[in-house]
């Protein structure tokens, strides 16, 4: 699979597919812009918005009630990932789009230390919520997140706050990709930018120095 240039690209979120995806590619793929999501059995759609959500981490907006609900769970770092993609790829979820093409590959890149998860725990120790995602330079392309809806209110919220917590290092070119902007994201803080505004952004950001990855939690 080749990503020829930007200016080739249609005018459209989705601008290849292909029959089969792995690791290299997919790493590949997301230094020039660019993510895959299953279409279906046989195809994988590579995909770089037209209008693509983003979050410099100083722009989280927590509310009273988040800072609140953090209180009550304890945050780690790489220390469940199986089981957080796992959770993210329960089939029963709404919209449900992570398949086994998908979990073998970021497992993968889990172990080469690409990939990171964020889990949230109850103080009794049960897996609650996280999320996960892909990390080059300054750059942290989430990939999802889910909770736990009876133990885990705002246990997705919560991952992302220690994860924005932890990008919060003073670096300026640090940067959350959420692919597209939900409202539920928008009230969190992420904006969107043109797909050229985000492309343009990328070699800075790809060049930026690593954030302190280690399975530290709070």
């Amino acid at each position: 699979m080749v990503f020829h240039m930007p200016q080739s690209w249609p005018q459209q979120d989705l601008i290849a597919v292909s029959p089969v995806m792995d690791a290299a590619t997919t790493l590949r793929a997301y230094r020039e812009g660019v993510f895959p999501m299953p279409l279906n059995r046989r195809e994988v759609g590579w995909f770089s918005p037209m209008r693509r959500g983003v979050m410099r981490p100083s722009q989280m907006r927590v509310s009273k009630s988040l800072r609140q609900s953090a209180r009550k769970y304890r945050t780690s770092f790489d220390l469940a990932f199986p089981e957080v993609i796992s959770h993210c790829a329960d089939p029963s979820r709404p919209l449900g789009w992570i398949d086994d093409r998908i979990l073998a590959v970021y497992n993968r890149l889990h172990r080469t230390g690409v990939v990171h998860s964020v889990e949230t725990w109850s103080k009794s120790g049960r897996l609650v919520g996280g999320l996960y995602g892909v990390s080059i330079g300054g750059l942290f392309c989430g990939e999802s997140m889910f909770h736990d809806p009876v133990h885990g209110r705002d246990a997705s919220k919560v991952a992302l706050l220690a994860l924005v917590e932890r990008l919060d290092d003073g670096n300026e070119n640090r940067l959350i990709d959420t692919q597209w902007q939900t409202p539920h994201l928008a009230s969190l803080g992420v904006v969107q930018i043109s797909r050229d505004e985000y492309l343009g952004m990328l070699p800075e950001l790809l060049a930026a120095p690593l954030p302190h990855w280690d399975a530290r939690g709070d």
